[in-house]
């Protein structure tokens, strides 16, 4: 078994790649930064860091054991926060966001039911975008986001929302005149694409590279946000598989909105990291999926997993802080 200060040590000069800043960052000295990484290194058996008097650098080995150690020690922390949780109950501060404007409502309910539960919890709310919504949920900024399943490499919780596609076309375009369409036209014209950062499995789903009958989907210009898409969309520049809800939270004259008859419904909820499934956000999600029972659909439509109370406006005693 390796000594925590081994993992410690060993992990902070892998981000740092610098004896002197480590030994800073963990309250050591130098030397005995470097006798623990020697010690470490006669137990593999092998040098982990390449060292010159200019430079330090992970050898192979070194970057292998960096991989294998960093979701252990991530599942660790993750336990040990929840275990914290559990003993002091839901306190603290909890941030949450939701990715378009649909997704809003749904979230604001969750929010006054679980301030009604946690009167003790601080909740933050704000807005992401689609270039930072995963990075928000990564570095911490965000612990549950509400927006459109898939989401790649997420924990997800019940399904809150759901609403049928339709195609955003060109208010020119001939398309705009026909009562629906079949998800198959997407052969027949370029697709808007998302941004890069955003997940794959998501723009296979949004945007897929060929029809369910086998023929490819010719890909369009890219937006940086939905907005921007729309816009290339109004410009004759393709067209864009979107939500039912886009008619009423996005509307324009210069786009027209027509139901897609044969394509699955979208589905929005909770999302989060999994290591950061700790009591506040376990007990959010359980909150959320209450809220949004069949009374708590409300303006963005559909069902959703678990019943119970709805929350109405929020009680004097949740805390509520949006930015």
């Amino acid at each position: 078994m390796l000594e925590r200060l081994e993992v410690e040590v060993f992990l902070a000069l892998v981000e740092e790649l610098h004896f002197g800043r480590t030994a800073e960052r963990l309250h050591l000295t130098t030397g005995r930064v470097s006798q623990v990484v020697k010690k470490l290194e006669r137990r593999i058996g092998g040098p982990l860091f390449e060292r010159t008097s200019r430079s330090v650098r992970l050898t192979p080995v070194g970057r292998q054991l960096a991989d294998d150690l960093a979701p252990v020690v991530e599942a660790m922390a993750a336990a040990l926060r929840r275990a914290e949780d559990a003993s002091r109950g839901v306190t603290g501060e909890l941030r949450v966001a939701f990715l378009g404007e649909w997704t809003a409502p749904v979230l604001l309910r969750a929010v006054a039911l679980f301030g009604e539960r946690h009167p003790d919890c601080r909740v933050d709310v704000r807005e992401v975008q689609l270039s930072n919504s995963r990075a928000s949920l990564l570095d911490g900024s965000v612990d549950v986001l509400i927006a459109s399943y898939p989401f790649d490499g997420m924990a997800r919780g019940p399904v809150l929302l759901t609403e049928q596609r339709v195609l955003a076309v060109a208010a020119g375009h001939p398309l705009a005149a026909e009562r629906s369409v079949s998800i198959e036209v997407l052969a027949d014209n370029p697709v808007v694409q998302y941004p890069a950062v955003t997940s794959v499995t998501f723009k296979r789903d949004r945007t897929p590279d060929h029809t369910p009958a086998g023929r490819p989907v010719p890909r369009g210009p890219s937006g940086g946000t939905f907005s921007e898409m729309l816009s290339l969309v109004a410009m004759g520049r393709g067209v864009l598989p979107v939500g039912e809800h886009s008619r009423r939270y996005y509307p324009r004259p210069d786009v027209a909105y027509v139901p897609i008859h044969d394509a699955p419904p979208i589905e929005r909820g909770p999302i989060w990291r999994e290591g950061n499934s700790t009591a506040r956000v376990l007990a959010f999600v359980r909150a959320a999926a209450d809220a949004a029972g069949p009374a708590g659909a409300g303006p963005a439509g559909g069902g959703a997993a678990g019943g119970g109370a709805t929350g109405g406006g929020a009680p004097p005693s949740c805390v509520v802080a949006t930015g």
